[in-house]
């Protein structure tokens, strides 16, 4: 049986732009899952209890914990669920701006521009 070592898979990987950027996008999108789970769980909250605050499944919640691209209405909704607001902001080296999420997709988006 032919077998090849990590050091070498690793390696050979690690040179392919390509994977390298596949490898850090599904590394991103684990951290962030990590991340709603876990402000899921520091707000003392369930799977079930959010999903029940959502208007969705268990499933369906800890389907969108480890969602890799989210819509900002089912983040919005989410963090809703967990009893706060989404609010996004938009930096630039000279300048940031608040983005106002709107609580309703008919309410209309827009932002404002707030000092740094």
């Amino acid at each position: 049986m032919n077998r090849t070592r990590w050091a070498e898979l690793s390696a050979e990987t690690r040179r392919d732009p390509a994977q390298r950027e596949r490898i850090a996008t599904y590394r991103r999108a684990i951290e962030d899952a990590l991340r709603l789970g876990e402000l899921r769980v520091e707000r003392g909250l369930t799977q079930r209890a959010v999903g029940a605050a959502f208007g969705a499944s268990q499933a369906n919640i800890c389907r969108i914990e480890h969602e890799e691209d989210l819509y900002l209405s089912t983040l919005r909704g989410y963090v809703g669920a967990l009893g706060g607001r989404l609010e996004v902001r938009a930096v630039f080296d000279d300048q940031s701006y608040d983005l106002v999420v709107a609580a309703a997709p008919d309410a209309g988006e827009g932002a404002k521009q707030v000092s740094d």
